[in-house]
């Protein structure tokens, strides 16, 4: 069906319909028009219209008023200060637009009007090492936009960059060659024993080729064989890729996340298109050749001795480096998967890495009006101490243990409240409760700025937490539950409480917070949105008694506002990659 305006795109055109017929030498003039604390909405566009049409604000704001005839949308619309309109709709208008709303799978989120596809560059693990805290931002990130833009009509393609080439690989390879019995059999190996045995190898191979010059030789020489194609050196690779990717997908899976292996293409997939970049960029004379190196030269960044800093496309030796492989990329993501968007969610401490390929890019003709490329730089997770995150011996963070102790920390919660669940529900509970806090926690925070990672925080009933949305999911379902033979009809004849108006004019604003989510790529708006949501149904809840309400049409209309914010709330978290347990 198509989408539902909301209550304020409604209003918002009547008083733009009013604009144009009090003031047609305005032509198409924005109302501007807000929530507002002094009343529903507050319409703020006289004062510009104002000062173009050289008149007096509060004289033309009068003349606007004068034009509104909707007694069934507004109640009530005054001219306030300087020239606003304060405008407070009825509540029959609120209830029936929440209505539609409600009938309505999507809640009311539109389409985006011109749909593209993107593709996102997202959760890029290093074959052969673990994971750990530094990768959970990428994953969570990139996994809530995806979400997030599916559901708004785009089509996206994921793509895990993986590291899995370059020199540690012929160290590691050379290793195995030379002590064939190290690697543990690869069948019927979980995530875990997997990652455990590449560890175990990498920290041996990494031993001998710092302290071994003839080995480091060999190890040298047998890149130069990965890079060629040799069948021994691929095939003793590909068991390294397989074998972490074991690892991978169980992490992943503790996130919740699904990923699929089509979509991990990583640095190796574009080792063949790297010279054929080169020459690209050589012969359109975007880049040139420097002490041997082929260079692009920026004249807006220079390094400390104001000298330029060049982006190496290919080394003085031949070699190719990450510029190469991540040009290969996006000549691959535009071309053949025909992306009209390139979004990156990458380490902060990147962006001016990615600020000269995507200039490069531009300059080449790979990008321009028609394909943009976006950087999600994100910050830091950060210990108690400000510092990045570390174990107390100094290590950096196991992404599973700091995943399973977060886990263990809900359940702990969820076992203080629980009344009916076993002992098994209340692990699966936690598990959902401990996962979403860890989300929660990163999305909330705007993606370029630091975060410090406080799990008795994240999983904490009070405050902005995703507990505390969990909860008040659990606790409409509970209502709903006992409801009995009473269900949520809408009575748009019945007044509204304020508590109840608060609850309803929020819903309202759920499309709107999605849809700019999505567009500016900005999940922390919808975290906001979904804490006060839950905050504002609090708040109904302790002043609107909903099964005992004082008649059964009231009754109705409040498992109505119940069964709606549920719905949103649910709605809302599954966009962010957030479970909400009906049971809690």
């Amino acid at each position: 069906m198509a989408s539902v305006p909301s209550l304020a795109a409604s209003v918002n055109q009547r008083v733009a319909d009013a604009l144009s017929a009090a003031l047609p030498e305005a032509g198409a003039a924005d109302p501007l028009l807000r929530r507002s604390d002094r009343a529903d909405f507050q319409a703020n566009g006289m004062l510009a219209l104002a000062k173009k049409l050289k008149g007096n604000p509060r004289e033309l704001a009068t003349q606007v008023v004068e034009r509104i005839t909707a007694p069934e949308l507004i109640k009530d619309i005054e001219v306030s200060g300087p020239g606003f309109l304060n405008i407070t709709v009825t509540d029959t208008a609120l209830v029936q637009t929440l209505a539609a709303r409600a009938a309505d799978d999507r809640l009311g989120v539109p389409y985006a009007e011109n749909p593209g596809t993107t593709v996102i560059d997202y959760a890029q693990p290093n074959v052969a090492k673990e994971m750990h805290v530094g990768h959970l931002r990428s994953a969570v990130i990139g996994d809530a936009l995806r979400h997030l833009l599916d559901f708004t009509g785009e089509k996206t393609i994921g793509r895990h960059h993986i590291g899995d080439w370059g020199t540690q690989f012929g160290m590691l390879i050379q290793y195995l060659i030379e002590n064939p019995g190290e690697l543990a059999p690869a069948e019927d190996v979980d995530g875990e024993q997997a990652m455990s045995n590449l560890n175990r190898v990498y920290k041996a191979s990494r031993a001998v080729f710092d302290a071994d010059e003839e080995f480091k030789e060999r190890a040298r020489k047998r890149v130069v064989a990965l890079q060629s194609g040799d069948k021994e050196t691929l095939d003793l690779w590909q068991r390294f890729v397989d074998e972490s990717k074991v690892y991978f997908y169980s992490v992943f899976e503790k996130l919740d996340m699904e990923i699929r292996d089509d979509e991990i293409v990583g640095e190796s997939a574009y080792n063949d298109m790297m010279a054929e970049t080169a020459r690209l960029l050589e012969e359109s004379g975007v880049a040139v050749r420097s002490e041997g190196a082929l260079v692009v030269f920026f004249d807006d960044i220079k390094g400390k001795d104001d000298q330029p800093v060049p982006l190496i496309v290919q080394k003085a030796d031949g070699g190719f480096g990450y510029a190469a492989s991540d040009l290969s990329a996006i000549r691959n993501r535009v071309f053949d998967l025909q992306a009209t968007t390139l979004l990156y969610v990458v380490d902060v401490r990147q962006s001016l890495h990615f600020k000269m390929v995507f200039e490069t890019a531009r300059r080449a003709g790979w990008l321009g009006d028609e394909v943009t490329a976006h950087n999600m730089g994100y910050g830091t997770v950060l210990g108690a101490d400000g510092k990045p995150f570390k174990t107390r011996a100094g290590e950096t963070v196991r992404l599973e243990d700091l995943l399973d102790e977060a886990a263990q920390r809900a359940a702990e919660v969820v076992r203080e409240k629980a009344q009916d669940l076993t002992e098994e529900e209340i692990q699966e509970r936690g598990a959902q409760v401990g996962i979403g806090a860890v989300k929660y926690a990163d999305l909330s925070t705007s993606a370029n700025r630091d975060y410090k990672f406080d799990l008795d925080q994240m999983v904490s009933l009070n405050g902005d937490t995703s507990v505390y949305i969990q909860y008040a999911h659990a606790r409409i379902k509970s209502i709903l539950r006992k409801a009995g033979d009473a269900q949520p009809v809408a009575h748009a004849e019945l007044p509204l409480a304020p508590a109840e108006r608060a609850l309803g004019l929020h819903i309202d604003q759920f499309a709107e917070t999605v849809a700019d989510a999505a567009a500016e790529y900005a999940p922390h708006k919808l975290t906001a949105y979904l804490y006060q949501l839950a905050s504002l149904y609090t708040t109904f809840y302790d002043q609107c008694p909903v099964l005992k309400a004082d008649t059964p049409a009231q009754v109705e209309n409040r498992l109505f506002l119940c069964d709606i914010t549920a719905r949103t709330l649910h709605k809302g978290m599954s966009l962010l990659g957030i479970r909400t347990p009906e049971r809690l």
